[in-house]
């Protein structure tokens, strides 16, 4: 009987410490929330957010791209265009170099032309063998012009030309009453064209006009003829 009322007594001990030991309700629930609160956010909400950064800075990097390339892009079309205006000119200089060059060679060749004319003009061959040797120097005369055509050489025509300093030299100028004034009478020199270009001046006898003693007998000869409409005027008159 004692033993057993000992028990309860232990058992109710027991029991008062357990309640003792029992957390509150409340201190349980402010825990949870706490944890709640403290704890990490939602995977998907991470995601989005990483990936709209990375949106935004994929962006901003394809913005400093177009940039770059737009930059690269107009230095490639000056580069390009320097180096075709560079390539033309130095075509032109070439060009120019090669006229130059061929212009001196056939400017030294022309006073030989201008003795194989001057023999043409001069030599009368009479003989059978004089003849020959005519003939020799027509055919050479003939290849060494035929060789200019082939260069781009062309002889200018100036006989009955007005007068140009561009084209021609003037070497003489006298009276004339077939051609006017500045109006070439004769070829001392004959010039040469190249490509269009003067490769040599012509050199020529330029006109004056009529002299002064044909415009003196015009003016006798009018007087005269004033003379004697008044004779026969005043006969008349009489």
């Amino acid at each position: 009987m004692i033993e057993k009322q000992s028990d309860n007594i232990d058992n109710k001990e027991n029991d008062v410490s357990n309640q003792d030991n029992a957390p509150d309700e409340s201190s349980v629930q402010d825990y949870k929330t706490g944890n709640e609160e403290s704890s990490p956010q939602k995977p998907e909400e991470i995601n989005t957010e990483e990936l709209k950064n990375t949106i935004t800075n994929n962006d901003a990097r394809l913005e400093q791209l177009e940039k770059e390339h737009e930059t690269l892009k107009n230095q490639y079309v000056r580069i390009s265009a320097d180096f075709d205006n560079f390539r033309k000119r130095q075509s032109r200089d070439q060009d120019d170099l090669k006229i130059q060059l061929v212009s001196k060679t056939l400017t030294a060749i022309l006073p030989i032309v201008d003795n194989f004319e001057r023999a043409r003009q001069q030599l009368k061959p009479e003989s059978e063998e004089a003849q020959v040797l005519h003939r020799s120097y027509q055919g050479l005369y003939k290849q060494l012009v035929e060789i200019l055509k082939q260069q781009g050489v062309s002889p200018m025509r100036v006989v009955g030309q007005q007068f140009d300093p561009n084209l021609h030299e003037a070497v003489l100028r006298e009276p004339s009453d077939e051609f006017e004034e500045d109006f070439i009478i004769e070829e001392l020199q004959r010039g040469y064209h190249l490509e269009g270009k003067v490769l040599r001046h012509a050199l020529v006898k330029v006109s004056m006009g009529p002299g002064k003693q044909n415009s003196q007998e015009v003016v006798e000869k009018d007087k005269v003829e004033e003379d004697i409409d008044s004779e026969e005027n005043t006969s008349e008159d009489v």
